[in-house]
């Protein structure tokens, strides 16, 4: 082999190795006592292959303390002409409804290019507790959680917006906080109100399409903080917030309990 054979062969494999995809990461966990892949592939609707592969982990075991990457859940579909949403959901193993419920969706019309969020194959029901008592959450519910959700986490990735929603509906099931979501997010206490979005006025904006699904899939169960009931932006240096047990950061926003 020449000399210039073997220069342009080198260069190739760099470019190669220059241009080759890189992992896609939604959020970085810490694990907590009591977890296992399962559950925390669960929470973050990735499957446990995945989650182990994104890590480079052999078998089950994790330890607490033990940082994971969660690698990005979902894909997206551009519908193609005679698509139905029974077909997509059939053909990705989704229950057609919850591709209705991630992409905010009134009806089944689709129309061809249309680009869909498919979510991964887990799901619950639209509920949130009140009091001890569990039932389906309003169409102003929801709106209203995914107004808060576009004010406080519009430039997050969607698993972040996920977990703002995750963590108004834990505080409606945490003793310390109300009941209802409308009472969580307008809770005043000690002269301020728990969210600044509620202060400033931004809880008034139109919710993106985002969060709207974030809210939706939110009351669907899906909780990517594992029961988190605090979350505050990382630049924060409060000691009291960052003294709160751990659950994990998301993009720029820390969660804990």
């Amino acid at each position: 082999m020449s000399n210039v054979t073997r220069v342009l062969m080198g260069f190739f494999i760099l470019i190669g190795a220059l241009i080759l995809p890189t992992a896609a990461f939604a959020a970085s966990h810490t694990v907590t006592k009591g977890e296992s892949l399962y559950i925390i592939s669960r929470n973050y609707g990735v499957s446990v292959d995945a989650l182990a592969q994104a890590n480079g982990i052999t078998g089950t075991l994790i330890e607490v303390g033990q940082k994971l990457d969660i690698p990005e859940s979902g894909q997206s579909y551009i519908v193609r002409s005679g698509d139905t949403l029974y077909q997509i959901g059939s053909k990705f193993g989704v229950n057609y409804q919850e591709i209705m419920s991630a992409n905010g969706l009134e009806s089944d019309y689709l129309y061809q290019g249309m680009d869909l969020y498919i979510p991964s194959s887990y799901g619950g029901s639209s509920e949130v507790s009140r009091g001890g008592l569990t039932t389906r959450a309003s169409a102003w519910e929801v709106d209203l959680l995914a107004r808060l959700i576009t004010a406080e986490a519009d430039a997050e990735p969607y698993v972040g917006k996920l977990a703002v929603g995750a963590v108004v509906l834990n505080r409606t099931r945490d003793a310390n906080f109300p009941k209802s979501i409308y009472d969580v997010i307008y809770q005043y206490d000690s002269g301020t109100y728990q969210f600044e979005p509620v202060m400033n006025g931004w809880i008034e904006r139109p919710a993106t399409p985002d969060s709207v699904r974030a809210a939706k899939a939110a009351l669907n169960g899906w909780d990517p903080t594992n029961g988190a009931v605090y979350f505050f932006a990382t630049y924060v240096t409060n000691k009291w917030l960052w003294s709160r047990p751990l659950s994990g950061i998301i993009g720029t926003v820390a969660f804990t309990y």
